[in-house]
């Protein structure tokens, strides 16, 4: 598979390159995707972190160079969802050595660990300072349809389960709203002295999130996480990402 660099997507939507990627993984029986096809988030606006998808040792380190250190390195199976468990993700990797060590590493582990996942290749991004991690979901509901959902990323979900949900599609009031209205919106506003994070940018996220889970009733569940806030101005980055198709 050609390495692939989604960086800075331009703005507007583009729909039929979304739809595309969507068809192209029906058509292999895949109803998972993950941060492979972080071309749907660019085709919808949604910026990213400087991304890389290689399928060699050789490849990660042009990639790597390119991209910038320091970086973070991912698997990329169908059958591992939690890359972490099996050793899937390697943080702050400061240089070529460092890549291609964790690379050969991964790449000779993770089958002893899990013998029945396919390795399609390795996902290489830039790692981010600073910032807050939030999620955007949707689950497509029988009866209302696509509910979105917002909140605080990393343990704070887990944790408070602090997170506002609505009904797509929505406005950007209603958009402002998810994000105002989580108890600890506070985290984001500059609390005890912290510089406040860009809250338009997260709006226009969840706005953009919304129209692509409209125009595409196909998908079923969606998830953006985490994405990374920047300070105010200086916008919002999605780092990883869920979506699954319905199978009919």
């Amino acid at each position: 598979m050609k390495q692939v660099d989604l960086i800075s997507p331009e703005p507007g939507t583009d729909r039929a390159t979304a739809a595309g990627i969507l068809e192209g993984a029906r058509e292999k029986g895949q109803h998972t995707l993950g941060i492979e096809s972080f071309g749907i988030l660019k085709a919808y606006g949604i910026s990213t972190v400087k991304t890389a998808f290689v399928q060699t040792e050789e490849e990660a380190i042009k990639a790597a160079e390119e991209i910038g250190y320091p970086l973070v390195l991912k698997v990329i199976s169908p059958q591992i969802s939690h890359k972490s468990d099996v050793g899937g993700i390697r943080l702050s990797l400061q240089n070529g050595d460092e890549v291609r060590a964790a690379y050969r590493e991964m790449i000779e582990s993770i089958p002893k660990k899990r013998p029945d996942a396919f390795l399609e290749g390795v996902q290489l991004q830039q790692m981010l300072s600073g910032g807050k991690e939030v999620i955007i979901g949707m689950i497509r509901d029988p009866t209302f349809g696509p509910m979105l959902m917002f909140g605080l990323g990393g343990v704070y979900v887990e944790i408070l389960k602090d997170v506002r949900f609505a009904i797509a599609p929505v406005n950007e009031d209603e958009a402002r709203e998810m994000v105002t209205e989580i108890k600890t919106y506070p985290l984001l506003t500059g609390a005890r002295g912290a510089k406040p994070s860009d809250i338009d940018a997260l709006v226009d996220t969840i706005l953009r999130v919304s129209r692509l889970v409209c125009d595409f009733p196909e998908i079923e569940e969606f998830e953006i996480n985490p994405l990374m806030v920047l300070e105010e101005g200086k916008g919002a980055l999605a780092v990883d990402m869920r979506l699954k198709l319905k199978k009919n």
